[in-house]
């Protein structure tokens, strides 16, 4: 059953439920999921409603134009997403394993619905895996010397693989300001509950300040170092009795799950980031219709 999908922020004023449906009907449009949030500080309402195809009397070419004059009404924010584009992954990796296999084990089973054809590390260790299951590998080593060159060597494969999505599986670098304002499509896992301790080694920094929860966070990556929009996060009990090591280990099958969650929210279309600019007061926000 292929769907199309709405993603629909704009000013919060009354009707917009029925606008967008009587939309959806005058073109014999059967919604088969709708789901929204009013944010009464920031004043929005967002939105997401998927509809069948079959029946729709709009050719799916017809429909951004048939939608744009209701979205230029309600001064709205619009994505338009069809289910049977399949997107094309590319996961960039250091010398950890556990997220990089999670993701294709997931991939190979159909849990998580696109193509992989691209793996990129800035070590060689995890090269065997990629082409154990069939996908390219690519070794791009960095320094602080080469980073501007080999970043755009990064993205000339993006460009090359036609890449619409780029997920860090512990990736241990920095993507430059250049790299995101090229291709700002990515999905940062960082091993912490955020906003605590973001940065390097939270588990090492958690164990010293004796706490009681760790956590594990999917957030959408911005300039700004692990203060991107938020997608996914869950935590795990610890006690005094956990060393460093017991805390890494704990904190890995999150990672994997929490990432994981992630990146299927966002290639179902059930992300919609919204706010102000990220270095605002709130900051970049997000609505997951999960």
């Amino acid at each position: 059953m292929t769907t199309a999908t709405l993603l629909v922020s704009c000013p919060d004023q009354k009707g917009l439920v029925a606008k967008v449906a009587d939309w959806l009907y005058s073109h014999n449009g059967n919604i088969i999921h709708a789901d929204q949030h009013t944010d009464a500080s920031a004043g929005l309402f967002l939105m997401r409603v998927e509809w069948q195809l079959a029946g729709f009397n709009l050719e799916r070419q017809e429909i951004a134009a048939s939608f744009q004059p209701l979205a230029a009404a309600i001064d709205a924010k619009w994505q338009l997403h069809f289910s049977d584009r399949v997107r094309r992954v590319a996961i960039f990796v250091t010398k950890q394993d556990h997220c990089l296999y999670d993701l294709i084990l997931r991939h190979k089973s159909g849990e998580i619905n696109s193509q992989i054809p691209l793996v990129i590390g800035n070590h060689p260790n995890l090269e065997a895996i990629a082409h154990n299951f069939g996908i390219n590998f690519h070794h791009v080593p960095i320094t602080a010397e080469t980073k501007a060159t080999q970043e755009k060597l990064q993205l000339d494969l993006l460009h090359q693989y036609q890449i619409d999505l780029v997920v860090l599986a512990k990736y241990m670098q920095v993507l430059s300001p250049q790299f995101l304002a090229a291709f700002p499509q990515v999905i940062n896992i960082h091993h912490s509950f955020l906003p605590a301790f973001p940065g390097a080694k939270p588990y090492h920094r958690a164990y010293q300040r004796g706490v009681k929860i760790i956590g594990a966070t999917a957030h959408y990556v911005t300039e700004d170092l692990d203060e991107g929009p938020i997608i996914e996060q869950d935590v795990i009990r610890v006690s005094h009795r956990d060393a460093v090591a017991d805390l890494i280990r704990k904190g890995k099958d999150l990672e994997r799950i929490v990432l994981a969650r992630a990146v299927r929210l966002h290639l179902e279309n059930r992300v919609l980031i919204y706010g102000q600019t990220a270095k605002s007061k709130l900051g970049l926000r997000t609505v997951v219709f999960d």
